[in-house]
């Protein structure tokens, strides 16, 4: 028995909202954002890729689809999502358990990070290619920044200094050692040979070294002009400081505009390689208002998590954890937690 045709007047997600055109920005006869013009009005367009066929909030549906994610992988990383209110509601409760904080909030955190990837993407393929792209890169590390962010500002006379430095290096570290190890394992056990684009891994090295530098240049321009220096003067400490923050502050630019500029061809191959590609867009996708939804959740409880955990860290160094393994092994771990996995499982 055939179904029914659909009805043409039924509301689809990309009819939900229906900006005035004098509220876009067009440029060229073209918005930035991909519209749709029916009986006169100009609506805004969810890309195909995107399209969920449903309108609006739907609670069971949503939970559902968060469930199972994109990959088995994610799905039981959602299992740990019971840990997410006992860990809030005993840094309130208890606020003396600083082990047990640290460790409900450690776990907590995986769970977030990955719904908050998982609705980045999905966001993303609801969008332009450009601003999907923009939008899906600065949702895939908000929780490397948060965590750097919270413990900047909760740094006091530089206790968390040697945690901060360790993090950087340990981030790096994990993706460089930890996750491809564990790609290459994974990928090798299914497969007797596994494929690799020369021009992607040629690419990656060469950013790599590109950002080694941008870590490089501030501090060594500061080491090589700390001697010379004077209290009065010309060239003090201050102006110093100074030179070296536009320095920094600059190569910081330079680097987010190659990242991006690399994110956009990486993205197309990775997209021209997906094995998987026809079974993703039949997989059941969230709506645009629940995308925002679930990235306000997540981002909301990553945050309390990274406050939480940062706060701990002194009374957990204080136990014997030195400051290098935490931030080379802990810190690192749970910051990509969300990411590792989800690439492991592409490789798997």
């Amino acid at each position: 028995m055939s179904a029914p045709p659909p009805d043409p007047n039924a509301p689809r997600e990309s009819d939900t909202i229906s900006p005035s055109s004098p509220k876009i920005a067009e440029k060229n006869g073209h918005s930035i954002l991909p519209l749709h013009r029916g009986n006169g009005r100009t609506r805004f367009r969810i890309d195909s890729a995107g399209e969920s066929g449903r309108v609006g909030f739907h609670p069971l549906q949503f939970l559902k689809v968060c469930y199972k994610s994109t990959t088995p992988v994610s799905k039981y990383v959602n299992i740990l999502w019971p840990f997410v209110p006992p860990a809030i509601a005993l840094h309130f409760a208890r606020p003396d358990q600083h082990l047990w904080i640290f460790i409900l909030n450690y776990i907590a955190m995986v769970p977030t990070a990955n719904i908050l990837g998982f609705a980045g993407g999905e966001l993303a393929r609801k969008l332009p290619k450009v601003l999907g792209v923009l939008m899906e890169t600065l949702l895939s590390g908000l929780v490397e920044i948060v965590l750097f962010m919270v413990l900047i500002s909760n740094d006091h006379n530089n206790n968390l200094i040697p945690v901060i430095q360790a993090a950087i290096l340990g981030s790096i570290l994990a993706n460089l050692l930890l996750c491809l190890g564990l790609c290459f394992f994974m990928g090798g056990l299914r497969r007797d040979e596994q494929t690799f684009h020369e021009v992607i891994s040629e690419t990656g090295s060469g950013l790599l070294l590109v950002a080694g530098f941008g870590l490089m240049i501030p501090s060594a321009f500061y080491s090589a002009l700390a001697s010379s220096t004077t209290t009065q003067g010309t060239f003090t400490a201050e102006v110093l400081l100074s030179n070296t923050r536009t320095i920094s502050r600059a190569t910081a630019i330079i680097l987010l505009v190659a990242f991006f500029f690399i994110y956009d061809e990486v993205l197309e191959f990775d997209e021209a390689q997906d094995e998987d590609r026809i079974a993703e867009l039949r997989r059941a996708k969230l709506t645009f208002t629940e995308c925002i939804i679930a990235i306000l959740i997540s981002l909301t409880c990553v945050s309390l998590h990274a406050v939480f955990l940062v706060q701990e860290i002194p009374a957990i160094v204080e136990r014997g954890v030195s400051d290098n393994f935490m931030g080379l092994i802990l810190v690192p771990l749970v910051e990509k937690a969300a990411e590792h996995l989800t690439a492991i499982d592409e490789a798997w």
